[in-house]
């Protein structure tokens, strides 16, 4: 039996490390993008509200960009099932992003009055532990993609220097008969 488990955690960790990985590496650049937009006062105004609520009421409000956003993430699923993948993929992609957008500010925003819960501070450390889990269960896997990759490019990198040179001798072929006119 725990045989047949071992898949089945591999890829719940998988799933829970490119959710991680996307709110690392996505959530800061979206941050800026949105922090271009014209909505300072907005912004402010949600912050100064949310900084007079109370922290338990702090939690229905970091759960509002998900339910807002699931129908519309049921949207691009349903459109992916009925034979429209590229328009579903992209209507669940923007989803996504638009709700990591939110949330990350709003994460940020509630996250001092969050911290008051003994329950969340709980909370945020088994994800770290959940994390770490994950970052073990994969491992092996990540050890084998990170050799597959350095020899692919090992095989790839001399292939590379010939076109190299190939492309510059093509382009001062092309500059010489250019000046030649």
């Amino acid at each position: 039996m725990r045989v047949l488990l071992r898949p089945i955690w591999f890829l719940l960790a998988l799933v829970f490390l490119v959710e991680a990985w996307l709110w690392d590496h996505l959530a800061p650049p979206i941050a800026r993008l949105v922090a271009l937009l014209p909505f300072k006062p907005l912004r402010d105004a949600i912050a100064a509200a949310i900084a007079r609520l109370p922290a338990w009421l702090t939690v229905f409000v970091f759960a509002i960009p998900g339910l807002v956003l699931l129908p519309f993430k049921l949207a691009g699923l349903w459109l992916i099932a009925t034979g429209h993948p590229l328009l579903g993929l992209l209507a669940f992609l923007l989803a996504k992003t638009v709700g990591l957008a939110i949330t990350a500010f709003l994460y940020e925003t509630c996250r001092p009055k969050l911290m008051e819960l003994a329950w969340f501070r709980s909370l945020s450390a088994w994800l770290a532990r959940l994390r770490d889990w994950a970052l073990r269960q994969t491992a092996p896997a990540r050890r084998r993609i990170r050799a597959l990759k350095r020899l692919i490019i090992s095989k790839v990198a001399p292939w590379r220097r010939r076109g190299r040179g190939l492309a510059s001798r093509l382009r001062a072929r092309v500059h010489r008969n250019y000046e030649a006119r």
